[in-house]
Protein backbone atom coordinates (compact mmCIF):
# COMPACT_ATOMS: atom_id res chain seq x y z
CA UNK A 1 0.00 0.00 0.00
CA UNK A 2 1.52 3.37 -0.98
CA UNK A 3 2.24 5.89 1.76
CA UNK A 4 -0.30 8.66 2.18
CA UNK A 5 0.75 12.13 1.13
CA UNK A 6 -0.86 15.48 1.69
CA UNK A 7 0.01 17.88 -1.10
CA UNK A 8 0.61 21.49 -0.16
CA UNK A 9 -2.06 23.82 -1.53
CA UNK A 10 -1.11 26.27 -4.23
CA UNK A 11 -1.81 29.67 -2.75
CA UNK A 12 -2.99 32.49 -4.95
CA UNK A 13 -1.19 35.72 -3.98
CA UNK A 14 -4.27 37.71 -5.00
CA UNK A 15 -6.55 36.07 -2.43
CA UNK A 16 -6.17 35.52 1.28
CA UNK A 17 -6.11 31.82 2.28
CA UNK A 18 -8.49 30.70 5.01
CA UNK A 19 -8.07 28.34 7.95
CA UNK A 20 -4.74 26.71 8.75
CA UNK A 21 -3.43 27.50 5.25
CA UNK A 22 -3.50 31.19 6.16
CA UNK A 23 -0.36 30.53 8.22
CA UNK A 24 1.56 28.88 5.37
CA UNK A 25 3.18 32.00 3.80
CA UNK A 26 4.43 33.09 7.23
CA UNK A 27 5.71 29.58 8.02
CA UNK A 28 7.71 29.43 4.79
CA UNK A 29 9.16 32.90 5.41
CA UNK A 30 9.98 32.26 9.08
CA UNK A 31 11.53 28.80 8.79
CA UNK A 32 12.94 28.95 5.24
CA UNK A 33 11.52 25.61 4.12
CA UNK A 34 8.57 24.90 1.82
CA UNK A 35 5.25 23.90 3.36
CA UNK A 36 5.44 20.54 1.61
CA UNK A 37 8.39 19.55 3.78
CA UNK A 38 6.51 20.43 6.96
CA UNK A 39 3.39 18.59 5.77
CA UNK A 40 5.51 15.51 5.06
CA UNK A 41 6.84 15.59 8.64
CA UNK A 42 3.32 15.95 10.05
CA UNK A 43 1.84 13.20 7.87
CA UNK A 44 4.66 10.82 8.82
CA UNK A 45 3.85 11.30 12.47
CA UNK A 46 0.08 11.12 12.07
CA UNK A 47 0.16 7.99 9.91
CA UNK A 48 2.53 6.37 12.42
CA UNK A 49 -0.19 6.74 15.02
CA UNK A 50 1.05 9.82 16.85
CA UNK A 51 -1.58 12.15 18.26
CA UNK A 52 -2.17 15.66 16.96
CA UNK A 53 -0.43 17.20 19.98
CA UNK A 54 2.49 14.76 19.80
CA UNK A 55 3.22 15.88 16.24
CA UNK A 56 2.84 19.53 17.27
CA UNK A 57 5.32 18.93 20.09
CA UNK A 58 7.76 17.28 17.68
CA UNK A 59 7.63 20.25 15.31
CA UNK A 60 8.20 22.60 18.23
CA UNK A 61 11.03 20.71 19.93
CA UNK A 62 12.89 19.21 16.96
CA UNK A 63 12.44 22.12 14.54
CA UNK A 64 12.01 25.18 16.77
CA UNK A 65 8.59 25.97 15.39
CA UNK A 66 6.11 28.11 17.30
CA UNK A 67 2.94 26.51 18.63
CA UNK A 68 0.52 28.29 16.27
CA UNK A 69 2.55 27.41 13.19
CA UNK A 70 3.00 23.79 14.25
CA UNK A 71 -0.68 23.44 15.08
CA UNK A 72 -1.71 24.90 11.70
CA UNK A 73 0.44 22.39 9.81
CA UNK A 74 -0.84 19.41 11.78
CA UNK A 75 -4.48 20.57 11.60
CA UNK A 76 -4.24 20.98 7.82
CA UNK A 77 -2.55 17.59 7.37
CA UNK A 78 -5.06 15.86 9.62
CA UNK A 79 -8.03 17.37 7.78
CA UNK A 80 -6.62 16.37 4.39
CA UNK A 81 -5.91 12.81 5.57
CA UNK A 82 -9.53 12.53 6.73
CA UNK A 83 -10.84 13.22 3.22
Amino acid sequence: MPAKRVVAPSLNPDSKPKGPASYFPSIEKTYGRPIQEWLDVAVAGLTAGETHMAVVSELKSAHGMGHGHANAIVAYAKAELAK
